[in-house]
């Protein structure tokens, strides 16, 4: 079984943070899952991950897609969401990122590839404007799901999950999951394809009291830098490359655990 994870920051793994401060993600854990669901027939998974942080829906769908079907030999999987950056842009054409990624099932149809189809996970409750995004997150879901209905593709629908939403599955920075967000997220994509149940939900943790000091000290460490990342035209993803360009072989490990 081989497995290309293609995406942006929620596909790379933000938020989800080893030891060493690499990040692992729920694709990670997939491909983790896998391994072990796999593993007693004989069979082992390899892994590669071409998300980078920052990404807009348009060089996913291309440059990340082309990569991962120029991989030898070529994926037997390939997981893909992408959109969320653009949803944060004033301008959004919502029906032009739907035709793109109608676009990425054909290429996907034509070279033989399985596709599964993920729309993010929905942070709109706790971000400045967030009705407006999640209004688009709405849009492009219901549309997400309308194309993969009739290319019969695995959509796994992050966004329309409830449980998600709860603050205890997010980072700090309300945009990005953490830990306990990527597991979730793993353990749904891990049922969609027929390994494991509908995960249950992350144990309870305390509330998460905001002050004005806290709100003040979110839109520093959060708010502004990515304002002024878009008055500059830049991206937290500038200069970064895959964390895994090429196949390589995935022990098999339990998906679900937030450590």
């Amino acid at each position: 079984m081989r497995y290309a994870a293609i995406g942006d920051s929620f596909t790379e793994g933000v938020g989800d943070a080893r030891p060493d401060g690499s990040v692992r993600g729920w694709a990670d854990r997939v491909a983790e899952g896998l391994s072990a669901a796999l593993a007693p027939a004989g069979e082992r998974v390899e892994y590669a991950n071409l998300a980078i942080r920052g990404r807009l829906l348009r060089p996913i769908v291309t440059d990340q897609l082309s990569a991962a079907l120029t991989l030898r030999p070529l994926p037997d999987l390939v997981t893909v969401n992408g959109g969320g950056n653009d949803m944060l842009r004033p301008g959004v054409r919502l029906d032009d990122l739907l035709a793109l990624t109608e676009n990425a099932f054909r290429r996907c149809a034509d070279a033989g590839v399985r596709l599964v189809v993920l729309s993010g996970a929905d942070p709109t409750a706790q971000l400045p404007l967030g009705r407006v995004v999640r209004r688009r997150g709405a849009y492009l879901t219901a549309g997400l799901a309308d194309l993969c209905a009739r290319y019969g593709l695995t959509f796994v629908n992050v966004f329309g999950d409830d449980e998600i939403r709860d603050p205890r599955y997010w980072s700090p920075d309300r945009l990005h999951l953490a830990a306990a967000g990527h597991a979730r997220v793993a353990g749904l994509v891990l049922h969609a394809l027929g390994h494991g149940p509908v995960p249950a939900p992350a144990p309870p943790a305390p509330p998460i009291v905001r002050s004005l000091a806290t709100t003040t000290r979110y839109y520093r460490e959060h708010v502004l830098p990515w304002v002024n990342r878009r008055l500059h035209g830049t991206s937290s993803g500038d200069n970064r490359d895959p964390k895994h360009p090429v196949w390589y072989p995935v022990a098999p490990a339990e998906p679900t655990a937030t450590g």
